[in-house]
């Protein structure tokens, strides 16, 4: 059976690695360790991370999202099955269907569903809420895997393809994340800012405010970059970098004790990892 390593997820899925720990943290998947402890997903596992990560952004409560997830997981084949394999929510019921067969899981009251491709495995999410956003989401998506794989080839070309994928969904988290850092690499800092700040107004992750706060710290705003370091800590406390950023900048600014605060906590992080 084959296992998915991190960044694989991360690319499938479109979630940053902030949020994968976290959902890990939450309990909602327990992947096994491979080499060096690195984490090894099932199919299963990629399932109920997404379908995790759409609940708790819909804020359905957590006792529901892991009722719903346990169940799922029980009725969930082992590999990407031949006949294509879609979940979606109708009602507060959480049906899955694999070819002309459909079943209940427990459930939440968010539109969703996962399509894959039997032909390599690949799946995505479409999240449905009207007419036309299933294909708007699905061309988003689309957008963003051209960008992020011109990213090593072609900055330019990558940015412009993120910009095509937030064109075609204003709210691709992912896309803003990542045209945000390549801005900021260009040395683009002004409209990388902006872009930030309006994926932020929305709530944004962890990622998200933690590239805004090293931006803000290459700006020289280190203030501004504390309270947005902190708002990655809110989202993710075990965001170890995030802690390390922070007892440099309050090192900085001339405040030791904040500074070996957060310089412990970053030790105790990296420890357990």
């Amino acid at each position: 059976m084959h296992q998915f390593g991190m960044r694989e997820v991360e690319k499938l899925l479109h979630l940053p690695r902030s949020a994968i720990h976290g959902l890990i943290k939450a309990g909602f998947v327990s992947p096994r360790r491979g080499p060096r402890k690195a984490y090894l997903f099932s199919f299963q596992d990629l399932i109920v991370l997404r379908t995790a990560q759409a609940l708790t952004a819909a804020h359905v409560p957590a006792r529901r999202i892991t009722q719903s997830l346990k169940a799922l997981r029980r009725s969930l084949p082992a590999t990407m099955p031949l006949s294509g394999l879609a979940i979606g929510a109708v009602g507060d019921r959480v049906v899955v269907k694999q070819g002309a067969d459909r079943w209940q899981a427990e459930s939440g009251q968010y539109l969703l569903a996962f399509d894959g491709d039997p032909a390599d495995g690949s799946m995505k999410v479409v999240e449905r809420t009207g007419p036309g956003v299933a294909n708007t989401r699905a061309n988003a998506d689309d957008w963003y895997e051209k960008a992020y794989a011109l990213e090593g080839d072609n900055a330019e070309a990558a940015r412009n393809a993120y910009e095509r994928a937030i064109a075609a969904d204003p709210t691709h988290l992912s896309a803003h994340v990542n045209l945000g850092r390549l801005l900021h690499e260009a040395g683009r800092l002004e409209e990388a800012e902006r872009l930030y700040r309006r994926a932020a107004a929305s709530g944004g992750d962890a990622l998200l405010w933690y590239n805004f706060g090293v931006l803000l710290t290459d700006m020289d705003r280190r203030h501004e970059a504390l309270q947005a370091y902190e708002q990655a800590l809110r989202i993710d406390p075990d965001m170890a970098d995030c802690h390390y950023n922070m007892g440099l900048l309050y090192e900085a600014l001339k405040k030791p004790k904040q500074a070996l605060r957060h310089m412990a906590q970053y030790r105790k992080l990296t420890h357990k990892l």
